[in-house]
C-alpha cells in the first residue's frame, strides 16, 4: 500500500463551542486520522488542536482523550507526527512530546519534503500589522506569566481560559472567512517578503481559517488550510505536488 502521503491539517478548536459539539467534531477528526494512517508518511498539525491547552506539572486539561490516543497510535506505529504550536494552544510544555512521541514547534521551521522546499507554521502573528496581538503573544509566551498563570488553582486557571478564549472567537465573528484580496492577505505578504530573499515551493499555514490555495509566482504556492469547524480541509503532498482537500469531497469515505 502506497504510504507516500504526507498529510497537512490545521484549527480543530477541540473544546469549542461547547463539549457537546466538540466531541462530534474530534470523532470525525479521529476517523479521518484513522483513515489515513495506512498511507501517510508523515503528519503535521498546524496548531489551535484545542481551544485553550495549560499543561500544569502534574494536570492537563480533561477531555480529548480520542484524538490523544489516536495520535499516540499513530507515532507508536512509526508514523512521525509534528505539531506547531498555536494561538489557542500556545502553552505546550513536553506532554506531547513525552506521552505521544509528537515534535513541537514554538515557530514556523523549514522542512525539504518529497524534494521541495516547504515553510510550514500556523500563522498567527506574522506579516504586517496586527501590533496589538503581536504584543499580546510575546507578554503570553513570556515564562513569567506562564508561571504566574501555572500558580493559579486549575478550575480558576482553565475557566479563564475558557472566558477569554470565547470572547476571543465572538470578536472574530465571520471576518475570516473572507478573502481579503492579495494585497491585504497579511500572510501572503509575508510569504513574498521571504521569497524576496529565500526560495520555498511551498508555504503552508493555518490559524487563518479559510482554505486558501495561492500561486505567488509561477514556481511557489501559498496554502492556507481552513480549519475543521466549517470547512474540515486539508493538504496532501504526495509525489511532489500538493493538493488543498475537503472531507466531504468523497461522499463514498466510511468517516464521513
Amino acid at each position: 500500500m502506497d504510504n507516500n502521503n504526507i498529510y497537512f491539517l490545521s484549527d480543530f478548536h477541540l473544546g469549542a463551542p461547547n463539549a457537546e459539539l466538540s466531541l462530534l467534531r474530534e470523532k470525525k477528526i479521529v476517523a479521518f486520522l484513522d483513515s489515513i494512517k495506512n498511507t501517510a508518511d508523515q503528519i503535521f498539525i498546524l496548531g489551535d488542536l484545542f481551544d485553550f491547552w495549560f499543561e500544569y506539572k502534574r494536570v492537563v486539561p480533561k477531555g480529548f482523550v480520542r484524538i490523544l490516543g489516536k495520535l499516540a497510535e499513530i507515532t507508536d506505529r512509526g508514523i512521525p507526527v509534528h505539531f506547531f504550536v498555536g494561538n489557542h494552544d500556545m502553552w505546550m510544555k513536553d506532554y506531547f512530546q513525552k506521552e505521544l512521541n509528537i515534535k513541537v514547534y514554538f515557530e514556523p521551521q523549514e522542512f525539504i519534503l518529497q524534494g521541495k522546499k516547504i515553510l510550514i507554521g500556523h500563522g498567527d502573528g506574522l506579516g504586517p500589522g496586527d501590533k496589538g496581538y503581536k504584543f499580546i503573544k510575546k507578554v503570553f509566551r513570556n515564562p513569567i506569566s506562564k508561571s504566574l498563570f501555572a500558580a493559579l488553582p486549575p478550575y480558576i486557571g482553565m475557566g479563564l481560559a475558557d472566558f477569554f478564549s470565547k470572547k476571543s472567537r465572538a470578536k472574530t465573528g465571520t471576518s475570516d472567512e473572507q478573502f481579503l484580496g492579495e494585497e491585504k492577505e497579511w500572510l501572503i505578504i509575508y510569504c513574498k517578503e521571504i521569497l524576496k530573499s529565500k526560495f520555498f515551493d511551498f508555504f503552508i499555514f493555518g490559524h487563518r481559517h479559510l482554505p486558501i490555495e495561492f500561486d505567488l509566482t509561477d514556481k511557489s504556492k501559498y496554502i492556507n488550510l481552513g480549519d475543521w469547524i466549517k470547512y474540515f480541509s486539508y493538504a496532501v503532498l504526495s509525489d511532489g505536488l500538493i493538493d488543498l482537500k475537503f472531507l466531504n469531497e468523497n461522499k463514498n469515505e466510511e468517516f464521513i
